[in-house]
C-alpha cells in the first residue's frame, strides 16, 4: 500500500488541526509506510487540482481537514481518477463518520488502510445551484448561527456576543422556509431544514422553535453542529425536493458548513460524488 504516491492537505483552522496533531499524523503515516510526498496548507496554499494530481502522478490524496475544507478539496479534484482518503481533522467530521464509522480516529482508519481493508466508493451528495454537500446542507434563517460558531472557534468574545444577538433576531423573526414539492411539513414553515445525504437519498428534517426552551436547545445544537439533538420533525427521505422562502426572499444555506444563498425557491437533488473516496466501514 505504501508504494502509492500520495499528497496531504491540512487546514490549521479546522477544529482537529494543530501543529501537534499534524506532527502526530505524519508520524502515524510514516509508521504505516503511507507518508505523503508533499503537504498543502489550505487556505494559505492553493488546493491541488485534478490536472495537477495527474501531472504529478499522484494516486492518493490524504485530507486532514473539517467538512467545509473537505468540500472544497473534492470540488477541486472533481473528475480525478485517484483515491481520496478522508481523515477526521475538523470539529464534527461528518463525512469521515459516513466513510469510516462514528468516532473512528485517524489511527484506526490508517490501520485499516494499511491492511487494505477499504474500498473506493462514490457516496451520494445533496446538490443545489450553489454547490454540493457531502456531509449536510442546511436551509433557513437558523443558518445565521454559523457565524457565531466561527466567533467561538476564533475565541472572539465581542464577535460572539454581537453575532449571538443577530442570530437570535434572525432565527426568531426571519422568514421561515418550507417544503413545497412534495408539500410535506408545516405550511408556516421552519427556521431550519436540514438535508442529509446517504445512499438512500436525502433525509429531510425540519426544526421548529415553539418555546423559549426549544429555542435555547436548538441554538446550542446548531452551534455544535449536532442539529438533531434539538427538537425536530422527520419530513422525508427523498431524491428530489423543492424548498421556498415563505416571504419570497432569498434562501440562506450552509453547504457543509459554508454559507451561500439561493433564489427564493430552489430545487435540491442527489448525485454521486465526482471522485473516489476510500471507505473502511459500511453506511456511506
Amino acid at each position: 500500500m505504501g508504494s502509492l504516491r500520495s499528497w496531504l492537505v491540512v487546514n490549521s483552522r479546522s477544529g482537529g488541526n494543530s501543529d501537534a496533531a499534524r506532527d502526530s499524523l505524519l508520524r502515524s503515516l510514516a509508521a504505516r509506510d503511507l507518508s505523503p510526498e508533499r503537504t498543502f496548507e489550505f487556505p494559505a496554499e492553493e488546493l491541488p487540482t485534478s490536472t495537477r494530481l495527474r501531472d504529478g502522478d499522484v494516486a492518493r490524496l490524504i485530507v486532514f481537514t473539517g467538512d467545509g475544507s473537505l468540500n472544497a478539496v473534492i470540488e477541486a479534484v472533481s473528475g480525478w481518477e485517484g483515491q481520496l482518503l478522508v481523515l477526521p481533522g475538523g470539529t464534527m467530521n461528518l463525512l469521515s463518520a459516513r466513510l469510516h464509522g462514528s468516532d473512528t480516529g485517524c489511527e484506526e482508519i490508517l490501520d485499516r488502510v494499511a491492511r487494505g481493508a477499504f474500498r473506493p466508493v462514490r457516496p451520494m451528495m445533496a446538490c443545489c445551484e450553489a454547490g454540493r454537500a457531502h456531509a449536510g446542507l442546511l436551509v433557513g434563517p437558523g443558518t445565521a448561527w454559523a457565524e457565531v460558531r466561527e466567533a467561538m472557534r476564533d475565541f472572539d468574545v465581542a464577535g460572539l456576543a454581537r453575532g449571538a444577538g443577530e442570530a437570535l433576531a434572525e432565527t426568531t423573526s426571519g422568514s421561515r422556509v418550507r417544503m413545497i414539492d412534495p408539500p410535506i411539513g408545516h405550511e408556516e414553515g421552519y427556521p431550519l431544514i436540514e438535508l442529509t445525504p446517504s445512499h438512500r437519498g436525502m433525509q429531510a428534517d425540519g426544526f421548529r422553535l415553539e418555546s423559549a426552551g426549544e429555542f435555547l436547545q436548538q441554538s446550542w445544537a446548531v452551534l455544535r453542529r449536532r442539529f438533531r439533538e434539538g427538537p425536530h420533525e422527520r419530513l422525508g427521505l427523498l431524491d428530489r425536493l423543492v424548498i421556498e422562502n415563505c416571504a419570497g426572499e432569498r434562501l440562506p444555506v450552509l453547504i457543509d458548513g459554508e454559507p451561500a444563498q439561493l433564489e427564493s425557491r430552489a430545487e435540491f437533488t442527489v448525485a454521486e460524488c465526482p471522485v473516489d473516496l476510500l471507505a473502511t466501514a459500511h453506511g456511506f
